[in-house]
């Protein structure tokens, strides 16, 4: 894919592409690499990316999705790869997605709790991981059950176990995980959102770029290296490298 050099001085003025890392979802940070640098379906995308700039990929850590979020005005990172959310739009700008994850309530087998409806009554409490696409996303729509945060998704998980809140939000693997492993669960079908994934790049940067076109030039060549990572198999590679492959989908 070709390059010119304005769409570079936008995506990475330092001559190195820094790719900010949400570490808390564990279905797109595997692991770590044998040189220290996060290894996934996300660090994947963010080098990839990299590649089509010929540029090196440096990458900023985050524990968790809000404090990367955070940090989009600061300069410490180019793009970040982190979930599309309406509440995040007013200050980042969103490629095309390149995965998509499930999130669901799971109550305790004898709840009265029947569908997602049925959750946002008076009195219900939902633990969920703060600052989380899903927080967000219900922060926005429930108009009558209480949102309880917690700093983690597993201290969210817990606290559910502990019978601290009602309802546990968290994604659909982490709650099929759970299932798993303890009795006495059951999970609301449908799921209430779908989290996608995407990269993120400061509006500003886009918005004050020498011309609009240019900005809008930026943002065509990211979904452009997510197009061909769909369509040369790269992406699906990745999520069977990574084991996700069932635990993600890819839009098309």
């Amino acid at each position: 894919m070709s390059v010119n050099q304005s769409i570079i001085d936008i995506l990475a003025p330092t001559g190195v592409l820094r790719a900010a890392i949400n570490l808390a979802n564990f279905l797109l940070v595997s692991g770590t690499r044998a040189d220290g640098t996060p290894n996934g379906v996300s660090p994947d995308v963010a080098r990839r990316i990299a590649a089509a700039l010929d540029l090196p990929c440096e990458f900023v850590l985050f524990e968790g999705p809000g404090q990367l979020a955070d940090k989009v005005d600061n300069d410490v990172w180019d793009i970040g790869n982190i979930a599309i959310e309406k509440a995040r739009a007013e200050t980042i700008n969103f490629s095309d997605p390149y995965v998509q994850i499930d999130a669901n309530f799971l109550v305790r087998q004898d709840a009265p709790l029947t569908d997602n409806a049925s959750i946002d009554a008076a009195g219900v409490t939902i633990a969920v991981y703060r600052s989380s696409a899903y927080d967000l996303w219900l922060s926005e729509t429930l108009l009558n059950a209480k949102i309880v945060r917690y700093e983690s998704i597993e201290i969210s998980h817990e606290m559910f176990r502990r019978g601290k809140t009602d309802v546990l939000a968290s994604l659909k693997p982490k709650l099929l995980n759970d299932m798993s492993r303890h009795d006495g669960y059951r999970m609301v079908e449908p799921s209430f959102t779908g989290i996608q994934q995407a990269v993120g790049i400061a509006k500003h940067r886009l918005d004050h770029s020498r011309s609009s076109y240019t900005g809008a030039s930026a943002m065509a060549f990211i979904n452009g290296v997510i197009s061909e990572m769909i369509k040369d198999g790269a992406l699906a590679d990745s999520l069977k490298i990574h084991g996700v492959v069932h635990n993600l989908s890819i839009p098309w």
